[in-house]
């Protein structure tokens, strides 16, 4: 039995079963900050905010906060993208504005922002925000 290539969500383009159901599509969310962070050169260092949880599971995420790092340092790429993640420009606009900077050394930017985003979603440095 030959599987299908299963493609991880990396991207953020919309299958055509999202597409044809009307559910809006992942370029049209907008990313909005939700942790500290400062500028360092052309760079931009986030800080990774202490979990506020309670009980059994607040123990776990205060050890996991003690075992990483509690700062993030981004490369270019995503310093650039972190500054875009105003809560008004939509994946949409960040991946046009990225091969805008970057020309054709970050293709495909789309993939390439979805996995950041995941990342970012993951850590909860990030939210994304339905299109309206």
């Amino acid at each position: 039995m030959r599987h299908a290539k299963k493609r991880p969500w990396g991207g953020l383009r919309a299958d055509a079963r999202q597409a044809a159901s009307g559910t809006p599509e992942l370029l049209d969310f907008t990313p909005t900050r939700l942790a500290e962070w400062r500028e360092v050169g052309v760079r931009i260092v986030v800080e990774r905010p202490r979990p506020t949880a309670s009980g059994l599971k607040g123990v776990g995420q205060q050890f996991a906060y003690l075992m990483a790092a509690r700062r993030i340092r981004l490369d270019d790429v995503g310093s650039f993208s972190w500054r875009c993640f105003d809560g008004k420009t939509s994946c949409r606009s960040v991946c046009d504005a990225m091969r805008e900077e970057f020309g054709d050394a970050i293709e495909p930017v789309e993939e390439r922002l979805g996995r950041f985003l995941r990342m970012l979603l993951q850590e909860r440095l990030v939210r994304l925000d339905p299109p309206a």
